[in-house]
């Protein structure tokens, strides 16, 4: 077996090299034998071996054994093949150097980082949300400076690579301790990670590369939209990092309180209050509705309660993918009005129909209250 060379030797350096002169020799011939830029078939052989000298000789502890005992002092401490097999401290310090890391790629690109979503409301009137509308909004939002591009750099100048991180946008700092060496990467303090800076800032953005603005939008509302509907825009928020895509904008919907009107899923609840002469010989009225008046014909005999109705005069249906299929109903909830005042000749009439209708009342049952017995009606209980 061929004796080992010395590590000065190795290094170019004398024994009376100080720690400095020994990293520089180092990284000298680093950039010379490192094997993913030196394709020569020794230089992997060369690279363990300028490694390992280098290792030993800037560590105070194992150059003081190796200068008394030499090799022998450090028999066993490279037995798996130098500092080459796997990965190696100097690694870093060579990557530090080139820009890049053994057998992975030379630069780590700055991963793209969608922008953010931005939400916006708007208050329709119940029948903007019944057959939809258009509306005009106003959103502040940032937005890439046009002045710059974005790149934060007045006109005419660039940015320049970070002098901290050359560009990686990390800092990664080697440590030797009794386990080996131990490296640690933070978010380069003077970027912050961008891998650049702006010596000459745009005056528009103050080298932000954005800028905050207000803008108009239109948005489509589609038909059938209920309180708490959000609408999405896409691609309407604010700018990603890194070409990312943008944020998204979404449109909270409230819908104010209509006057007669009532809403219940596709349906429309309608409260109608009709004379006792109208729910006993029935009657033919005119009523609102969300796409104006109609006729209802009111039966004879009906009750308080009862529910007519209007079949396709309701909310039409939103689909899930913003689509529209049918519309709900109407439901004209009657409430017959008893009177307070009576004159004498209704008096009068009301004691003759008493009298031939008996006086014997009927029990009901109180549990239930008027808008149960509605919604029972409604889901056919």
């Amino acid at each position: 077996m061929a004796a080992k060379r010395d590590y000065y030797e190795i290094l170019g350096v004398p024994r009376t090299a100080t720690r400095e002169e020994i990293k520089r020799a180092f990284r000298r011939l680093a950039r010379q034998y490192h094997p993913d830029v030196n394709k020569s078939p020794d230089a992997e052989e060369k690279f363990k071996a300028i490694n390992e000298a280098y290792e030993v000789l800037s560590d105070d502890e194992k150059r003081a054994i190796y200068d008394r005992f030499g090799h022998a002092g450090l028999e066993g401490q490279f037995s798996n093949g130098g500092g080459f097999s796997g990965f190696s401290p100097f690694d870093d310090l060579f990557a530090e150097f080139f820009g890049f890391d053994f057998g992975r790629r030379a630069t780590r690109h700055r991963t793209p980082r969608r922008g953010r979503d931005l939400r916006v409301h708007v208050t329709l009137d119940f029948e903007e949300a019944v057959f939809g509308t258009e509306k005009t909004i106003e959103v502040t939002r940032l937005e890439v400076c046009q002045v710059c591009g974005g790149s934060g750099a007045e006109p005419g100048t660039s940015p320049i690579r970070c002098p901290e991180c050359g560009g990686t946008g990390e800092v990664r700092r080697v440590t030797q301790t009794f386990l080996g060496a131990m490296v640690t990467t933070t978010v380069c303090p003077r970027c912050n990670g961008r891998g650049e800076i702006v010596s000459s800032p745009c005056h528009e953005c103050v080298g932000t590369g954005k800028v905050r603005r207000t803008r108009k939008l239109t948005v489509e509302v589609p038909p059938g939209v209920d309180d708490g509907t959000k609408i999405r825009l896409s691609g309407e928020g604010e700018p990603g990092e890194y070409g990312g895509p943008n944020g998204d904008l979404y449109v909270h919907v409230s819908v104010r309180p209509h006057r007669f009107f009532e809403r219940r899923g596709d349906d429309i609840v309608l409260q109608l209050q009709i004379n006792v002469a109208q729910a006993a010989l029935g009657d033919t009225v005119t009523i609102p509705t969300v796409d104006g008046q109609t006729e209802l014909k009111i039966p004879a005999g009906t009750q308080t309660g009862n529910i007519i109705r209007l079949r396709g005069k309701g909310v039409p249906h939103l689909n899930r993918d913003g689509t529209v299929s049918g519309r709900g109903d109407q439901l004209v909830v009657i409430e017959v009005a008893i009177p307070k005042r009576l004159t004498e000749e209704q008096r009068r009439l009301f004691e003759e129909l008493g009298r031939s209708l008996g006086r014997e009342p009927k029990p009901v049952n109180s549990r239930r209250g008027f808008w149960e017995r509605v919604l029972d009606w409604i889901s056919g209980e």
